[in-house]
């Protein structure tokens, strides 16, 4: 009878190492806004912009690569050993010094660095900025895929009192004044002095524009189970009155709860919990490049 060989640990299969999480149960999504509170909203942004002039500018200077210059420099090197002293010297004194090329820091970066500091451009630097307390308005592209990049931003703006709403075109509309590829995000910074505040009339004729946030788990929302209230009247109250009904006790307390959730109106619902696990590379297959 053959005897079994020992795997070896190339041979033994290990399960591709993966991270369980859970699903959350809530779905928070951006309030709709309307047609003409949107229009309103990309016009004020494209005149206070223009208006300032506010524009990022990069003046691209052509610079040699370096392989080119060690070629230059070896080449010239070498037609200096070959040549003769008289030679060397009549070409070094035809050719000129070179010219160190400059970069004029005036003419790259914003035209205006004091209103760029009351801007946040960008996701990162939106969520940076809600997270220290720094915005009073938030707007966000509402091309933005997938759609867990600016979510994030609905619960952040709604637990700081900060309003936000989620604008369409809003990157194809600010991107060109402002001179940028793309703007998926754009946040107003306070201003410790009014004075000083350069967005303080466009952040004013916004703010009532914007939606409200509506989030289920905030203080303000009150949850499909949360409306009963323990009252003196209450039959769960009663059960030390009465020793020998604890179980009628417990039911009439279980009866009065299940009234109050199908009597309390319920203005948003619970996803299934779904217990996730994520592997990076199942098969564990390279990827072709």
């Amino acid at each position: 009878m053959a005897t079994q060989k020992k795997l070896g640990k190339k041979e033994l299969k290990r399960p591709p190492p993966g991270k369980t999480s859970l699903a959350s149960p809530f779905n928070p999504t951006w309030s709709p806004l309307p047609q003409e509170d949107m229009q309103f909203i990309l016009l004020t942004l494209k005149d206070k912009l223009f208006s300032m002039g506010l524009e990022k500018k990069e003046v691209k200077i052509f610079r040699p690569w370096r392989k080119k210059k060690k070629e230059q420099e070896s080449a010239a090197a070498a037609a200096a050993a070959a040549a003769t002293p008289e030679l060397v010297a009549a070409a070094a004194a035809e050719t000129p010094e070179p010219v160190a090329q400059v970069q004029d820091s005036s003419k790259n970066g914003w035209t205006d660095v004091a209103a760029r500091r009351q801007l946040a451009i960008g996701i990162n630097e939106v969520t940076k900025a809600l997270e220290r307390n720094e915005l009073r308005l938030v707007l966000v592209c509402k091309s933005v895929k997938p759609n867990h990049m600016t979510s994030h931003l609905i619960p952040l703006s709604a637990t700081r009192g900060v309003p936000a709403c989620q604008v369409p075109r809003l990157s194809q509309s600010v991107s060109e004044p402002l001179g940028l590829k793309s703007v998926l995000a754009l946040g107003f910074r306070r201003c410790a002095s009014r004075d000083k505040d350069i967005f303080t009339d466009t952040v004013e004729a916004i703010k009532p524009r914007v939606p409200s946030l509506n989030i289920a788990w905030l203080p303000g929302a009150a949850p499909p189970g949360g409306a009963a209230a323990v009252t003196p009247d209450d039959p769960a109250d009663m059960e030390d009155e009465a020793p020998a009904g604890e179980k009628g006790g417990q039911k009439r307390k279980l009866e009065s709860e299940t009234e109050a959730v199908t009597e309390s109106p319920s203005s948003w619902t619970l996803q299934r919990l779904i217990v996730k696990r994520v592997v990076a590379n199942p098969a564990k297959k390279k990827k072709k490049k």
